[in-house]
């Protein structure tokens, strides 16, 4: 609090009042709303490069030092998130869009990728298969225990999937010497949406530079059990069209299972394990009729 009131008389700002959101502060001055963060990381860097891309969709910063930033507050208009949702990544594509540029690249750089995909996938089937085995040991089960081995050959299916999915995709890439480059939010939920004249991103400090992809994959496994993906992809795509060996590898991505942490609490395990279950199934039916269509292209319903 003493380090906030510092900060508020170093900018001579004389709040009404003010209130926690999250981690940052709310704070109202004279009709004039500001929201104030303790930096993760200086964002000034990046901002300047979307300046300079012509993406101005961010709370406008008002006063920073090393620790705090502040930024204009945006007062957002309610709406369904599933509009919400699909407003996002129409401005997610956008970003994509004015920063693309291509970076050369190497066998070496795809080999890494395909190393540490191939390692993951050996891990997981190690890891389920160990798991398994010793749940069948067993003379009595848990419930949860129970679900799981009902449902080990689906695990078991989705990795052997990547393990030939990723096989393809280094055949695809391996004589490719460029390699599509774009600022990624890197930090993509609902709650880092906002509306009113104007749509905007918030929460940018772990955005970085990598290929597209990375944005959707951890949109998807943060919600891709509540939104129709099908329909959120094709609607991205509509902007900014993935190059095949981007889709290949999203697709794979999205399709390995999380590993499995027991809680050691039998309702949390359940709940643990039919969620596992739960996206293994969606994942599939989103990414599976993608194989049997011979245009490379997400199918429409």
């Amino acid at each position: 609090m003493i380090e906030l009131n510092n900060i508020l008389k170093k900018y001579d700002l004389k709040p009404k009042s003010y209130r926690k959101i999250g981690e940052t502060t709310l704070i109202e001055s004279d009709n004039i709303k500001y929201i104030i963060k303790k930096k993760k990381r200086d964002n000034k860097e990046i901002f300047d490069y979307l300046k300079s891309r012509n993406f101005y969709y961010y709370p406008k910063i008002v006063n920073e030092d090393e620790n705090y930033e502040i930024t204009e507050y945006i007062e957002q208009i309610d709406m369904p998130n599933e509009q919400k949702i699909l407003d996002m990544i129409d401005l997610i594509s956008l970003l994509h869009n004015k920063t693309t540029y291509y970076k050369e690249v190497d066998i070496e750089d795809y080999k890494k990728i395909y190393e540490d995909i191939t390692n993951n996938i050996n891990y997981l089937f190690s890891y389920y298969n160990d798991l398994i085995t010793l749940i069948e040991t067993k003379t009595y089960m848990s419930p949860s225990e129970y679900l799981l081995a009902r449902n080990i050959s689906i695990v078991f299916d989705n990795i052997a999937l990547c393990k030939d999915k990723i096989n393809n995709w280094y055949e695809l890439v391996k004589n490719l010497r460029r390699q599509r480059q774009v600022v990624l939010h890197n930090n993509l939920q609902i709650d880092h949406f906002l509306k009113n004249d104007e749509k905007y991103l918030i929460s940018w400090d772990k955005a970085k530079i990598d290929m597209p992809i990375f944005d959707l994959y951890k949109l998807y496994k943060k919600h891709g059990l509540n939104y129709d993906f099908e329909v959120i992809l094709r609607r991205y795509e509509q902007n900014y069209p993935l190059l095949k060996e981007e889709k290949e590898l999203l697709f794979i991505l999205l399709l390995l299972p999380d590993k499995l942490e027991f809680q050691n609490i039998e309702y949390q395990d359940c709940k643990i394990i039919s969620k596992i279950i739960d996206y293994i199934y969606k994942t599939r039916y989103f990414v599976l009729p993608y194989y049997s269509d011979n245009t490379n292209t997400t199918p429409e319903k």
